[in-house]
């Protein structure tokens, strides 16, 4: 039985965004150069241990650099029972089409 990674496009993420979580799975100095505005960061090392930090009643868009971490960890998220999508393209993608970054801690 083969399995898919829940994916969602940048532009439905951008239209849907404000009405779940962020969770960058980044490392905190990527992080900090720039990301997408109201991202928690949860690195992909922690998240695993710091899932009871996530709302499980959320929608969650799990985000990296340019999407290969984030079908990690968004499968991570599916199989504990989250509602959960990997962000095609991650920050990356997100930055190249012009969008408002956050940058910092």
């Amino acid at each position: 039985m083969s399995h898919q990674t829940p994916e969602i496009s940048l532009e439905d993420y951008a239209a849907e965004r404000e009405d779940g979580i962020t969770i960058d799975v980044r490392e905190r100095a990527e992080y900090a150069q720039a990301h997408v505005p109201g991202a928690v960061l949860l690195p992909m090392g922690q998240l695993a241990s710091r899932l009871d930090e996530v709302d499980r009643s959320a929608r969650i868009h799990v985000i990296c650099a340019s999407g290969n971490r984030s079908k990690a960890m968004t499968d991570l998220l599916v199989a504990q029972g989250f509602d959960a999508a990997s962000v095609i393209g991650g920050t990356r993608a997100w930055i190249e089409s012009g969008r408002a970054v956050g940058v910092g801690l």
